[in-house]
């Protein structure tokens, strides 16, 4: 623990070597992060397509989305070791030819199924990715200068969870559907090269890996999610003889209370080194993050939907209802990148997550037929406002105390429990949409299909049940968000701002 905490502890890569150029680094490394943050959220936008296209019903165009992030979150507590191992730089640069090459597959895919293989095997890319960004943060930035380091990560992350709807509208209404993956191609290769050039070669550590751990996390995951996901389907009951969806939800918490107790109890190298958690803030600052990955990834569903199938928008119509959600992140980005290492973690996480829970009920309230633009355009961008308070602090506060040696174990355990948080996120809302039409709108509700007559605008007596529906299904990820608001009440004073108050 008390390697843990050390403030002394010095990055693995001088910042001021002028052969390590961190923040180049850096910019190489987010461009992919960007573009895998991108396809958590871009898909929302194109469901009523993809429905029309396969003729699927929406429990099934979800899992479009779901198995991308769970493929994502269950691989990274393990990645982000192999990072440590093998070193950042291969581990991102493998993960993005992987994740290229499935966004391939996935724009060429013929059937509702194989999309959805492909983006398990998109997932896996990025799971690969997404924990060398901040393990390389950690090791080549000082602990004074992380908060700026990290407001880009912050940045990148709140931007990329918003520009993914708006380039999916405009790309669908364009050259079709398919190009929400095919553009990921050119992005990769370019992506590749800027890594290879510029992103440092950085001591490695030998870890043993706990596979055993690997599949407790992976059946616990799976078990949980789709017995979520699936639940309103089966109304709750018998999915195969004997099993049903409260058996499986059971069974995943189980399997996954006995992987915590594995890994307390692990004598080398557990896959979640749990002394992590001895560092106050970076147990909140997973809370934290957890509870924003449901709220975003939930958000983003009922919205879209609204707005194609009660409004009569289009894709890109839809799409660009979230650019004041980009421009003001873009915005407040430098701002509160300079804030966040001058000021407490508390109250800028604490404002944005409050906010962007505040922003949420009172979209919600709008969302009836025939609303005016300007009352969705105004919570949409106090969502906006919230978001760019939220990410930085959040990311600076789990990672400040890191040692170089736990840079990677540390990125994976708070990447994957922001990917939970999405998993359970897009489960969530899936299931709450499906039980708040068999009340407000029993009549689309049941049947082949599901949702699927809902991916064109409907007609004027279903409307006012759909928005009902919708909007209260928008009160779940904004009660989520608020455990975030509480968790960064809870922050201790991060250790440069204590020195330089003393």
């Amino acid at each position: 623990m008390a390697e843990l905490s050390d403030p002394r502890s010095a990055p693995a890569v001088n910042p001021g070597d002028p052969e390590a150029k961190p923040w180049r680094a850096l910019w190489a490394l987010v461009l992919g992060f960007f573009m895998i943050l991108v396809d958590s959220t871009i898909v929302s936008v194109a469901t009523p397509v993809i429905m029309r296209h396969f003729d699927a019903d929406v429990n099934l165009v979800v899992w479009v989305t779901s198995a991308y992030l769970l493929a994502y979150a269950v691989p990274l507590l393990i990645t982000g070791r192999l990072g440590d191992r093998f070193g950042p730089k291969n581990l991102y640069q493998a993960g993005l030819v992987v994740f290229t090459l499935a966004s391939l597959w996935c724009g060429l895919t013929g059937t509702i199924e194989q999309l959805i293989i492909a983006r398990v095997l998109q997932g896996l890319g990025a799971s690969m990715m997404t924990p060398q960004t901040m393990a390389v943060i950690t090791r080549i930035f000082p602990a004074d200068q992380r908060g700026r380091a990290m407001s880009l990560w912050g940045a990148v992350a709140g931007i990329a969870t918003l520009v993914g709807p708006i380039a999916g509208g405009l790309l669908i209404d364009g050259p079709g559907w398919q190009w929400i993956f095919f553009v990921n191609v050119p992005v990769g290769v370019v992506g590749f090269v800027l890594a290879g050039r510029l992103v440092p070669r950085l001591e490695t550590h030998r870890h043993r890996f706990d596979l055993v751990g690997v599949v407790l996390s992976a059946v616990g995951m799976f078990c949980l999610v789709f017995g979520i996901q699936e639940g309103q389907t089966y109304h709750w009951g018998m999915i195969i003889g004997p099993i049903s969806v409260w058996l499986l939800i059971i069974v995943g918490i189980v399997v996954l209370a006995v992987f915590v107790v594995w890994q307390a109890k692990q004598a080398g190298e557990p896959l979640v080194p749990l002394g992590l958690f001895g560092d106050r803030n970076f147990s909140l600052a997973n809370v934290g993050i957890g509870a924003v990955g449901f709220a975003v990834t939930a958000m983003g569903f009922p919205l879209m939907l609204y707005t194609q199938s009660v409004l009569g928008f289009t894709p890109t119509q839809s799409a660009l209802l979230m650019v004041p959600m980009a421009v003001m992140s873009i915005v407040l980005a430098r701002f509160v990148g300079r804030l966040t290492d001058r000021m407490h973690p508390r109250y800028l996480a604490g404002f944005g997550t409050f906010t962007v829970a505040v922003s949420l009920v009172w979209l919600s309230r709008v969302m009836v037929p025939g609303a005016p633009l300007w009352q969705l355009l105004l919570p949409i961008t106090l969502l906006g406002l919230g978001s760019s308070f939220m990410w930085s602090p959040l990311g600076t506060s789990a990672t400040r105390n890191l040692p170089p040696q736990r840079a990677g174990a540390g990125a994976g355990v708070y990447n994957t429990t922001r990917q939970v948080g999405s998993v359970l996120g897009s489960a969530g809302i899936a299931a709450l949409m499906q039980s708040g039409l068999a009340t407000h709108l029993p009549q689309v509700s049941g049947g082949h299909g599901g949702l699927a007559e809902t991916a064109t605008q409907l007609p004027e007596p279903l409307r006012a049940g759909f928005a009902a529906a919708m909007a209260d299904a928008l009160l779940l990820p904004a009660g989520v968000i608020l455990i975030a608001s509480v968790a960064a009440i809870f922050f201790a004073t991060p250790r440069h701002l204590v020195r330089e108050n003393s």
